[in-house]
């Protein structure tokens, strides 16, 4: 995982959340797409979850480190099957994509969860905010194959104001501080867009958290 990139312009999009196009490498990519393939072919799996209020999310999904349901972490899935290990290469990379976005070192809590969200062509996801987890460290935002329109908001309402950007293969998204708690989603998905390269069909997204829970 050296091969990730340092010196692409940060890109301010709110006070605390901040765009780096094209952080990855291709061979990064490369790599993560191939890991991600075997995360979700792991005892724990991948899985669609069902809502409190009905409907199922149409983006599949695989934990690692923590297994989050909404809107709760636990260590097991409901059968008992334990959540896969979270592994420390993506702990280092979300500490490395911190320091890279806020151009500072990194203090915070250890990253010990990764969500692995897989978006087919009718994939979306709804505005939410990411307060399950007790540590206010940023969270880190990885994209892989098509790209995508990230609605990033405020974090009083699942309204405007919000921003619109595009997410390609490679980007990286950060936000903390201010911004921790507003209000995000992906309203679509851009089919097609992915380098053929990559042999990915569809969008992944690993999103990095710092839970601050204990066993």
């Amino acid at each position: 995982m050296d091969d990730a990139l340092f010196g692409p312009p940060t890109v301010p999009v709110a006070p605390g959340a901040v765009h780096l196009p094209g952080w990855l490498t291709p061979d990064t990519q490369a790599d993560l797409v191939r890991r991600c393939r075997e995360w979700a072919s792991g005892p724990a799996g991948t899985r669609r979850h069902p809502m409190p209020r009905g409907g199922v999310m149409s983006v599949s999904m695989t934990s690692l480190g923590w297994q989050w349901a909404p809107y709760s972490y636990s260590r097991t899935l409901p059968d008992g099957t334990p959540v896969q290990p979270f592994p420390d290469l993506l702990g280092d990379l979300a500490r490395r994509a911190v320091e890279a976005a806020y151009e500072a070192p990194y203090e915070g809590d250890p990253y010990d969860v990764a969500l692995v969200n897989f978006y087919d062509a009718d994939a979306r996801m709804g505005m939410h905010q990411d307060r399950d987890e007790r540590s206010p460290a940023p969270v880190v935002s990885l994209s892989l194959g098509d790209s995508c329109v990230f609605r990033f908001g405020n974090t009083e309402t699942r309204t405007r104001p919000y921003t619109d950007v595009e997410l390609r293969s490679g980007d990286l998204f950060v936000f903390g501080g201010p911004s921790r708690l507003a209000y995000h989603g992906v309203p679509r998905t851009r089919p097609g867009t992915a380098d053929p390269a990559l042999g990915l069909n569809g969008r992944l997204n690993i999103t990095i958290r710092a839970s601050g829970l204990r066993d």
